[in-house]
């Protein structure tokens, strides 16, 4: 028997890939709404911080 059998014979599982989907569609709406709506110097600030080499590193 193939695994898809075993999904379609357990009652209710058809809402976890809308659930799923509604999900990541929220955090990926809210993630692009803060991006847009950030202020440029932050942005600006945020996107050199793998650059920056201020701190001594642990040896």
């Amino acid at each position: 028997m193939k695994f898809i059998k075993y999904l379609e014979s357990i009652a209710g599982i058809s809402i976890y890939p809308m659930a799923s989907l509604l999900i990541f569609s929220i955090f990926f709406l809210l993630a692009a709404f803060w991006a847009f709506r950030a202020d440029r110097k932050m942005m600006d600030q945020i996107s050199h911080i793998p650059l920056d080499n201020d701190e001594p590193k642990n040896p």
